[in-house]
């Protein structure tokens, strides 16, 4: 790897908000955005937790999983490049319901609570953006629960590998059927069935500890409508990068 790859692997503009922002507001942050890494299962924030950073992934993905008293668990919505995590800070709440787990390592850039308030202060660009992704996860929280209500388990298993792939740079998901399981809230044993399926019918292949998705079209054609109405949402609220 060359020392240009290098930059441009960590360059603050992967992740499609900073991407968006104006010129002057970039600039205006850019000192104070620090590079982490996002190890697999790194848990970036605990339901309840005084949040003290935003993070804007610029690779990775990362679940917002709530957890029940009985130990069962969740999750309601995902993060990539597209968008940020730990949205209580402008939100006025402080701490979510709900934590945050890297499901697929990778990078963020992060920014200090102050500095993101001192930009919601100047009511900038940052700011427009900020509740625009803000509208477009809620949308897709929403979805995901209807989904959970209304679909089967093999619809579900299509949007969330849809939903993966595209915040993730190939057609191979490194996950066991574990924590596909935890994710989407069932028994290990109903992932695995509703996965067997998906590979009779030639939409995906999968082995230990890795899925493979071989028919995108077929993936698309099986899936519920909830992957397409998350998806037109975020293409509707969020600015395009040029």
């Amino acid at each position: 790897m060359t020392k240009s790859d290098i930059l441009e692997e960590e360059d603050p503009r992967q992740n499609n908000i900073l991407a968006t922002l104006h010129k002057a507001d970039y600039e205006r942050i850019l000192p104070d955005l620090k590079l982490v890494e996002m190890p697999l299962g790194w848990t970036i924030a605990e339901a309840g937790d005084h949040v003290k950073f935003i993070h804007f992934p610029i690779s990775g993905i990362v679940s917002l999983i709530y957890e029940l008293e009985d130990g069962s668990s969740s999750e309601i919505a995902i993060v990539g490049n597209e968008g940020m995590v730990g949205i209580s800070i402008y939100m006025g709440g402080d701490s979510m319901p709900s934590s945050t787990e890297v499901q697929s390592e990778g990078k963020a850039y992060r920014l200090s609570r102050s500095i993101l308030k001192r930009e919601f202060a100047l009511g900038g660009h940052l700011q427009q953006v900020a509740l625009l992704y803000t509208q477009a996860l809620i949308a897709q929280t929403s979805q995901t629960a209807v989904c959970n209500q209304h679909h089967s388990l093999e619809q579900q298993l299509c949007r969330w590998l849809l939903m993966t792939l595209d915040r993730l740079p190939s057609n191979q998901v490194v996950i066991t059927h574990t924590l596909i399981a935890k994710l989407l809230g069932v028994r290990r044993e109903s992932i695995s069935e509703a996965a067997a399926k998906l590979q009779k019918d030639g939409l995906i292949t999968y082995s230990r500890g890795q899925i493979t998705v071989v028919s995108l079209p077929k993936l698309k054609k099986r899936v519920c409508e909830c992957y397409e109405v998350v998806t037109n949402e975020y293409a509707r609220l969020l600015p395009t990068v040029e």
